[in-house]
This record gives structure tokens, C-alpha cells and sequence, in this order.
């Protein structure tokens, strides 16, 4: 495995979904020469501003995110805004997820994305 450099995204104004699929990709290693889809590229993408991301159409106040115990009524309905005030970065990490292969190599995958701490001042 090569090491590269770093893919550094500012989510800033940026659409969830079009930015999602962007850092999906980049962490696939699909734009790289020697690609195979059975294996982790190794590459790295940091995001910084994820606070900073915008929810196109009614997403911000319709949406919601499901889990549920296992248990009897064990549902569990988040809204997406409660989400993004506390974790931001836990929204964009859910959606790129969700674009990866549904196999043991995404959770190998996802280790690779990285968020910036925001830095008051």
C-alpha cells in the first residue's frame, strides 16, 4: 500500500449528499491507478467545517434517523437537527457509511475519515 497524501475537504456551504459522495469515493481510492474493489486504498480525507454543511430542501426538519434496541418498543426516532447541533461530524460519518460496500471492508473504510476540530477565535 502507498502512502498519499491526505484528501483535506472544506464541507463549508457544501450540500450533505453531494459531499458525502465526494469523501466516499476519495476513501474507496476509486481515482487511483492500481483500484480494487475488494481492498482499502489507505487513502486519508479530513473534512473540516462540518458544523458549516447545508441540508437542501425540507432534510433539516423532516428527517430522522432510526435504531431501535431489539427490545419491545425499543424504536428510536432522532431528528437530524438534534444531531447536527451536538454531532455534526456523526451526520456526514452516517451518510458516507451508507454509500460504502455493506460488507466488513466499510467498517475498515470509515476509520479513514477524519474531522478537524473547529477552533474558536
Amino acid at each position: 500500500m502507498i502512502k498519499t497524501q491526505p484528501h483535506i475537504i472544506n464541507a463549508q456551504g457544501r450540500s450533505l449528499g453531494r459531499l458525502a459522495s465526494q469523501v466516499a469515493q476519495l476513501l474507496r481510492g476509486k481515482q487511483s491507478p492500481n483500484f480494487l474493489p475488494y481492498k482499502e486504498s489507505g487513502e486519508v480525507v479530513i473534512v473540516e467545517n462540518v458544523a458549516q454543511m447545508v441540508l437542501t430542501g425540507k432534510k433539516e426538519s423532516q428527517k430522522e434517523y432510526f435504531s431501535h434496541s431489539g427490545y419491545p418498543r425499543g424504536e428510536r426516532h432522532i431528528p437530524v437537527k438534534k444531531i447536527l447541533k451536538t454531532r455534526p461530524e456523526e451526520v456526514l460519518r452516517r451518510a458516507v457509511l451508507g454509500m460504502l460496500p455493506h460488507n466488513k471492508l466499510s467498517q475498515k473504510i470509515i476509520r479513514n475519515l477524519k474531522f478537524k476540530k473547529q477552533q474558536n477565535g
